[in-house]
């Protein structure tokens, strides 16, 4: 995973479960961003351990005494349907809004299309974890990591930020 960092995080075009278009990292320039691509149901599965503990880290608003640091930060969790799958994007959009939280929705985005280009890249070979790019403001990867959600890996993307 090393030899993305520093590497421009490829164009992707992916919707909102309203279908509205999202282009990555374009329409993220400006501030970091944290992405997490998964493109099975497995990966899925674990790319889903990561909601909570990035919600509250980055987008939830800190209020109260004990207020932590504040982020400013883009935060995109992107199922991939590939190939075959392409097709099951819109069950996927319905499934969401049904199950998941709605304060969730809008950092959620589906992408429906080739893979190649993204396993190149990327380097994601395994299909059964998600993987994690943090882009700087100019879009380039500063950091990346995979698998299920962590303390330490959570650790890591904030000291990123931070910095």
């Amino acid at each position: 995973m090393g030899q993305v960092i520093g590497k421009q995080f490829p164009d992707m075009t992916a919707e909102t479960v309203e279908d509205k278009k999202v282009n990555l990292p374009l329409d993220v320039k400006g501030k970091y961003t944290l992405i997490g691509l998964a493109y099975s149901k497995k990966s899925e599965d674990e790319l889903n351990s990561w909601f909570g503990p990035v919600y509250s880290t980055f987008i939830e608003k800190q209020t109260g005494m004990m207020q932590s640091i504040s982020y400013d930060v883009n935060v995109y969790f992107v199922p991939m349907f590939t190939g075959v799958n392409a097709a099951a994007t819109g069950t996927a959009k319905r499934k969401a809004m049904k199950n998941v939280d709605p304060k969730l929705l809008p950092y959620i985005l589906f992408y429906k299309g080739e893979l190649r280009k993204y396993k190149d890249e990327l380097d994601f070979e395994r299909r059964d974890i998600p993987y994690f790019f943090v882009l700087d403001p100019d879009g380039k990867i500063v950091f990346a990591t995979e698998g299920r959600f962590s303390d330490a890996k959570m650790e890591s993307i904030e000291a990123v930020i931070e910095n």
